[in-house]
């Protein structure tokens, strides 16, 4: 049984315990997010590269897994507004947005009873999602995988949004994969933490067993952030592992598509036999064959504590026992002056 660990977000959300799988792109299977859901957490699909005929289909699928709550992720920075029209009929009771203005799509969700969660990267950005009427910020600091909207560290970023916007609830993003790390974000007055470096690495992620071998093998020195695998996401920002395909890249001086170093080649060839080039921003996938190490293989400084494989629900059980272990270890450790002999 998982220990007890609770936020005032976790009833507002309806979960027992402060912890979000982010949502990991194409790695953020049905599978996953109902695992983590049947665990206590909040689980999350990725909708934003989906036709919204498939995003119905996703969400209806981890229905059939799980009658707890979950929530679909959508990038801003894309055209989403059907996408979003198919949450909102399913109900999906979270909808989480990124990269871009929230104000337009907020007064929608909340007003179709979603709850409505935005990524911010900068204290400016989160006082803005505030005045739209976001229901909760998540504060991402520059230490994070995939995609990263802002520069400052999570340990500066988390307390400077929770002082700007609360009653706001803040959850924290970047460095974080084990619960001294959910420890540290609840005590900078976050009320949860959002993973996803540490939940790539589970067997319900639908990742290549490469990728997942790389983030187990690889540290925090291995990641780089750049902008380099930019197919499909011109511009954007983001941290991966350091692989030939940047090497290259960068010994080449970073140039701009189109003459970067071999541009156009096929790195993967995917289960239906679609190609896939180089610089694309899509992660290996099961079933894909080819030189699956260049492709973008994302990861956030936090995969220096990623050193297993293991099932979700094991995950979030094991990384919140382990922060209400080091809540009391630090209860018995610290006194306060007056307590002092």
């Amino acid at each position: 049984m998982t220990p007890r660990l609770r936020t005032a977000l976790c009833e507002r959300l309806g979960i027992d315990v402060p912890v979000v799988q982010a949502p990991i792109g194409s790695a953020a299977a049905p599978e996953l997010a109902a695992a983590v859901a049947e665990a206590g957490g909040l689980g999350m699909l990725a909708a934003t590269w989906q036709s919204p005929e498939r995003a119905r289909l996703g969400i209806r699928d981890v229905r059939r897994r799980t009658s707890r709550p979950f929530g679909v992720n959508l990038v801003l920075d894309f055209p989403v507004i059907d996408t979003l029209a198919v949450c909102l009929d399913e109900a999906v009771p979270v909808i989480s947005t990124f990269w871009g203005d929230p104000e337009p799509v907020s007064r929608r969700i909340r007003d179709a009873g979603a709850l409505h969660m935005h990524t911010v990267g900068s204290l400016r950005e989160a006082v803005h999602a505030a005045g739209c009427g976001v229901d909760v910020i998540v504060a991402q600091g520059w230490e994070a995988g995939g995609h990263v909207r802002g520069t400052t560290a999570t340990m500066v970023l988390v307390p400077a949004v929770v002082d700007a916007v609360g009653p706001i609830p803040v959850m924290a993003a970047g460095g974080i994969s084990d619960g001294r790390g959910l420890a540290a974000v609840l005590a900078l007055g976050a009320q949860g933490a959002w993973l996803g470096t540490r939940f790539l690495a589970t067997t319900e992620a639908f990742a290549h067993p490469l990728y997942r071998q790389r983030l187990v093998d690889g540290t925090a020195e291995d990641t780089v952030h750049t902008r380099c695998f930019d197919g499909g996401w011109p511009d954007a920002a983001h941290r991966a592992l350091r692989n030939r395909t940047l090497r290259r890249w960068e010994l080449a001086g970073s140039p701009p598509a189109p003459v970067r170093p071999d541009e156009g080649d096929v790195v993967a060839l995917d289960s239906a036999g679609q190609a896939h080039y180089r610089y694309e921003d899509l992660i290996p996938l099961p079933g894909m064959t080819g030189d699956l190490a260049d492709m973008a293989l994302y990861a956030g400084q936090s995969v220096e504590l990623v050193r297993d494989v293991r099932p979700a629900g094991r995950l979030v059980h094991e990384l919140v026992a382990q922060t209400v272990n080091v809540i009391e270890q630090l209860r018995r450790t610290t006194r306060t002056a007056d307590e002092a002999p």
